[in-house]
Formats: structure tokens, C-alpha cells, sequence
């Protein structure tokens, strides 16, 4: 008997790799809270529409539950997944949403609760960006003094995740 929650599917941002920090840090938050992980690999791929296309194409053969993690350009691209995926819900850091350079998100297309965690002193994504897309679909934000790495407050966001997950096994009224 499989007593796993579903898997917990990290992306990461345009300059990262799916072994950074914070993939490391969260991925033993998510296993602790009965999750299996796997990091997508994007390097290499610029192209915002491609990295949603390999998301969506490692996610095939996922069971169960489906949580979507993404850090800066792979926030964006976990949401623009997510309805496509039926995620469970998706966790966002620092996510780049409102760029010039990025197709604009379908309006009201998330369909399943998310959590953003921004940093004031992003001087890469600006934090404004996380308050426009919390405020329009209802999301929580944390907003942590921090730069775009948000290295400074690791373990608070490992804390926030493992609330996330655990409120995702709540009744939807009660979320």
C-alpha cells in the first residue's frame, strides 16, 4: 500500500537548478509531510511556453495529489500549469508574473489554493507583483524582508510550506 500524499513537483527559476537551496530545503519539508518530490530540470530551455511543455510532460506519470513549487520564472510556469495538471495546490518564491516578456496568465485560470512568499527587497521581481496577484485571486502572501533569493529567511519558508501542505488536507471551507 502506497501511503504517500501525491508528489510535490519543484520549478525552478531561469538561472537555478533543481538542486538549489531552496529545492533542497523544501524538498525535506515535503517528504516529511508524506510527499514524494521531484525537481524539473529547465536549463537550457529560455523559452517560458517550453518550460511549461516540459513541466506538464514530467508531470504524466505523477499519482495522486499534485503540488506545484515554483521559485521566480518557475512560479510563473507552475502557474500556468497548474489548471492543465489539476494541482492540488501550488507554492510560490518570488514568482515572476507581470513581465514584458511573459504571455499574460488567462485570467481567473488558478483553480486551486496557492501561497506566495516574496521578499521586500526583491530588486529582481518586484514584490508589487506578488501583492497585484494575491490580491486578484484572494492568495496569501508572506512578505519577508529578504532579496529575490530569499536565502535570509529559509527556514520561515519551510515553515510556511509545511503549513501550506498540511492546509491542503483540510475541507476547502475551512482553508
Amino acid at each position: 500500500m502506497n501511503d504517500k500524499r501525491g508528489t510535490v513537483v519543484f520549478s525552478h527559476g531561469l538561472e537555478s537548478s533543481p538542486q538549489s537551496r531552496k529545492i533542497i530545503a523544501l524538498t525535506a519539508t515535503a517528504q516529511g509531510e508524506g510527499y514524494d518530490v521531484l525537481a524539473v530540470d529547465y536549463r537550457g530551455i529560455d523559452s517560458p511556453k517550453e518550460r511549461v511543455t516540459r513541466l506538464v510532460d514530467a508531470c504524466k506519470d505523477v499519482q495522486g495529489d499534485l503540488v506545484l513549487v515554483g521559485s521566480s520564472l518557475g512560479g510563473y510556469v507552475s502557474l500556468v500549469g497548474a489548471p492543465t495538471l489539476h494541482a492540488r495546490g501550488v507554492f510560490l518564491m518570488a514568482p515572476a508574473i507581470y513581465f514584458d516578456q511573459l504571455p499574460p496568465l488567462r485570467e481567473r485560470s488558478i483553480d486551486c489554493p496557492f501561497t506566495i512568499v516574496h521578499g521586500w527587497r526583491d530588486d529582481v521581481v518586484p514584490y508589487e507583483d506578488s501583492l497585484r496577484l494575491a490580491r486578484e485571486y484572494r492568495a496569501t502572501l508572506h512578505l519577508v524582508d529578504s532579496d529575490h533569493h530569499l536565502y535570509t529567511h529559509m527556514r520561515m519558508i519551510r515553515y510556511y510550506f509545511e503549513h501550506f501542505l498540511i492546509g491542503l488536507d483540510l475541507p476547502r471551507d475551512l482553508q
